[in-house]
Order: structure tokens, then sequence, then C-alpha cells
């Protein structure tokens, strides 16, 4: 079966073979195993790194898929050379991988990962373009976050400094705020970016030109309610911030 795919993760498998888990756009998320990849004069070894756009031809093994022929579509070749950007392009395929299983296709999500890879290897603001990409994955997976009524009381969200809730998905006025657990703030500003983010295309939402700090907050905003939702942290932010901490000593 030939598809088209982007490489999530890959671990070793037995003396030479890797065990590969893959986005496909004809069958969803899937695990294969590319016999031999670890050999040295492997020809699908540089084809099949991490946050590659792929196709390949699938043969069905008696346990999972078997790839029989790979070759790159799109290898994101300038995003690969900036280590900030390799921290995004690692985050946003994490959070891909994390959040779905094998449950078949969904045309919707592969077109978001493959759009935002395509953004980060082009677009000279990489922050805005995880944001826009957190905000629409939590759309497509059904965790949109409410932040336009308070998420415990109901009433309209008017435009002052809020509160969010992890636990009921959403932005808590300052009115319910006293009697609901949990809550981190949120800004008038961060508030505003997402829900601009929420209800605009990407050619629209690229026009916004959030401050480090708003940015800093929001990305604080978004790792509390993954964080939540996963019921478990994720790898990759660690390695941003750690990144983020070189660059700044260097600067």
């Amino acid at each position: 079966m030939r598809v088209e795919a982007i490489v999530l993760s890959h671990t070793d498998w037995g003396e030479a073979d890797r065990l590969l888990w893959l986005y496909t756009r004809e069958l969803g998320k899937v695990r294969a195993i590319a016999k031999g990849l670890r050999k040295p004069r492997s020809r699908k070894a540089g084809h099949l790194e991490p946050f590659t756009r792929v196709s390949l031809q699938l043969a069905r093994g008696r346990d999972m898929w078997i790839v029989t022929q790979a070759e790159s579509v799109d290898f994101y070749i300038s995003l690969r050379e900036d280590l900030m950007r390799v921290g995004y392009a690692s985050y946003v395929v994490e959070l891909l991988d994390r959040f779905t299983y094998e449950e078949g296709e969904n045309l919707s999500l592969y077109r978001l990962i493959c759009e935002t890879l395509d953004r980060l290897d082009k677009e000279p603001d990489a922050p805005l373009t995880v944001r826009y990409y957190e905000v629409r994955l939590l759309d497509l997976i059904g965790f949109r976050p409410m932040l336009f009524k308070c998420a415990a009381g109901g009433s309209e969200i008017k435009a002052e400094d809020q509160y969010f809730s992890a636990a009921l998905g959403g932005v808590v006025c300052p009115a319910c705020a006293p009697k609901t657990p949990g809550l981190i703030p949120i800004s008038l500003q961060a508030l505003k970016y997402f829900r601009h983010f929420q209800r605009s295309s990407y050619s629209e939402a690229r026009h916004a030109h959030p401050s480090e700090s708003v940015d800093r907050e929001m990305e604080q905003i978004m790792q509390h309610y993954l964080t939540y939702l996963l019921e478990r942290s994720l790898n990759t932010p660690a390695f941003l911030r750690r990144v983020r901490r070189e660059e700044n000593l260097e600067t």
C-alpha cells in the first residue's frame, strides 16, 4: 500500500531494525517496522528521520506494517539548521503523537502537521506558528477551550484580566474565581491572542505580533492545559527551555 506520512518517532527494534510511529494521510497513526534500517548501507535510513514527510510503500505484516520502500517528500532542511526550530518541530510532532491513537484516517490532522512543519521551515515567527498549531490541534481533537464565556458560570467574558481552569477547559471570570480551585491567571492580552487564533485562518493569524512576554505567558498556559489533559508532562518543552537559556547567555 502506498501512503504519505510524517515520521513521528522511532526506536531500535531487534538487531538492525527500527520501529516507527507514523502519521499517515491515508491511515492516520500507524506503527511500522523498517527492516535493516540501522545497517550502514540501508537505502531507507536517510528518509525515515523524525518530522520528515515521506512517501512509503507498506506491506501488511503479521502484527504491524512493514516499510518496503521509502522516499523523502520534504526533509524540511532549513528548520534542521536551527536548534530552536528543531525543538519546535519535535514539540509539534510529540503533541500529535501523544494525543492520537491508531484510530483511522484524519485528513485535517495530517494537513495541520504538514502545514505546521512547512511554516516552521519557512516562516520567520516560529513561536506564533507553534501557538497557532496548539490552538488548532485542540480544536481537532475535541478539547477546544472556552474563551468567550466563563467556564464556571457561563457569563460573557469581559475585557479584563481573567483566570484559566484546565479542569473546566476554559476561562473563568473574576466573580467565579474565588469558588473555583486550580486556577492560573491569564492576562487580557494573552486572551485576545488565543481568541484571535481560535477563530482565524493562519493567513489572518500570522499578522499578530504578541510581545515576547505575552508569548511566554501563552506558552505557560498551554503547557498547563496540555499537561492536565495528558495527565503527564511532555518531553520537548524542557529541551526548548534549555536551548532558550543557552541562546540568551550567548547574547
